[in-house]
């Protein structure tokens, strides 16, 4: 409560860590936190442990989910550490440390193939999967950790099988490069994900700040346990399962907090349908709930985004029906000028196309022809015509952010030249 000789000049604020006011009193201006005046030193730490450990303007500067991903991200980190601390033991004693008949020689030599080894996967990965984890960062994520998991295993089972442990380690090495490859790109695609000003580097840094943190508990940890697993590889191997369930489940657990607002094709899928059956549009957390996180192997008819009219259709019909169509941005690749909206809208046609022509669509009557290809595609365009502007507000209003997507589309694009006869 304010005195008769204090006279109110400020009241200024830091994000949500609470507020403070400014007081003129005796001619001295007094600077004082509003709240209880107990709570200062408590609130004091605990603002020191969130400038240390979160991005500044934490909770605001982030996504909603970004507490419940961070938590779940610093549990599979722990366990992931106990785990690499017993595949190290073991790859170390496989390559001959204890070992008086052991040459430093062998083990450079070991060493440096497994090296070599990952350094091409890494490569390779990257050439051949670098365009899918932007648009999948939920599933190449999850799948990084199980990798990381099997070549952890891998290593703690090779010193069992001298014969082959070299081979063993280079191919857990290829497996371990290609997780560096995964987990540091989604890392990146969700840290964009996360970022509401602009902060990636901050959260980035902070990320790590926060991994350090618990990979300096799980060092702490780990001189317990090495004279406990020593020459006890059932113990060694009871621990590493134990580990390895708690990493995977906090990794799903992880991986399923993510609440992304833009549309991959899994995601974009999903709406679709939705709104196809009941005009119903899915708010992001409901989509991203129902987004598969496992890579599926059931036979589907597969989306290719971005390819070249060669592939479309050879046949001068083909070509013919593709050339009456180039009134739109648009077949089922782009033109050079297409928006997001109009590549927003190939995927739907895509989608539906696909629904029509997959296996689990085969169930209905036989007495129904199947229409061919180029009528399902015009078919599909007068959907499209009836349905999406309407779905594109739907999406917009349920919190959608459509001035960007992370489909994954290929970069061809067609310019139709002017019909010469």
């Amino acid at each position: 409560m304010e005195k008769d000789n204090e006279l109110p000049l400020a009241t200024e604020r830091y994000g949500s860590a609470g507020s403070w006011r400014y007081l003129v009193k005796d001619g001295v201006v007094e600077r004082r936190r509003e709240g209880r005046e107990g709570a200062s030193r408590r609130n004091s730490i605990v603002g020191v442990f969130k400038s240390v450990f979160l991005p500044q303007g934490y909770p605001e500067s982030v996504s909603d989910d970004y507490l419940q991903y961070q938590f779940w991200d610093t549990v599979q980190a722990f366990a992931s550490s106990l785990s690499g601390t017993l595949a190290t033991q073991a790859s170390l004693r496989g390559v001959g440390v204890g070992n008086h008949e052991a040459t430093v020689a062998a083990a450079t030599v070991t060493w440096l193939l497994r090296d070599g080894t990952g350094m091409l996967g890494r490569i390779l990965f990257a050439w051949q999967k670098g365009s899918k984890l932007d648009s999948e960062a939920k599933k190449w994520r999850l799948f990084a950790d199980v990798l990381n998991d099997s070549a952890m295993f891998m290593e703690i089972l090779a010193p069992y099988f001298p014969v082959f442990f070299t081979s063993i380690v280079c191919i857990a090495g290829i497996f371990k490069s290609i997780v560096g490859v995964a987990g540091g790109a989604t890392r990146a695609a969700l840290t964009v994900h996360q970022a509401r000003r602009d902060n990636m580097a901050d959260i980035s840094a902070k990320d790590g700040s926060q991994e350090t943190l618990v990979n300096l508990a799980g060092l702490l940890i780990s001189l317990m346990l090495i004279p406990l697993v020593t020459d006890n590889p059932i113990l060694t191997l009871s621990l590493f399962f134990l580990f390895t369930i708690l990493h995977l489940f906090a990794n799903y657990k992880a991986v399923r907090s993510v609440v992304m607002e833009t549309f991959n094709e899994a995601r974009l899928s999903i709406v679709l349908q939705q709104y196809l059956k009941d005009r119903r549009v899915l708010s992001p957390l409901e989509a991203n709930q129902r987004e598969p996180v496992f890579f599926e192997f059931r036979k589907m008819v597969p989306i290719r985004l971005g390819v070249r009219l060669q592939e479309i259709g050879q046949s001068p019909e083909d070509l013919q029906m593709a050339f009456t169509q180039k009134n739109m941005p648009y077949l089922l690749g782009v033109r050079n000028d297409a928006s997001v909206h109009d590549e927003m809208r190939a995927v739907c046609q895509a989608v539906w196309i696909s629904s029509k022509l997959s296996p689990l669509s085969s169930t209905e009557p036989a007495a129904q022809q199947q229409p061919s290809h180029w009528e399902m595609v015009h078919e599909s365009h007068k959907l499209m015509d009836t349905i999406f502007h309407s779905f594109l507000k739907g999406v917009e209003a349920a919190g959608w952010d459509t001035k960007r997507t992370l489909l994954d589309w290929d970069e061809w694009r067609v310019e139709w030249k002017s019909k010469s006869s």
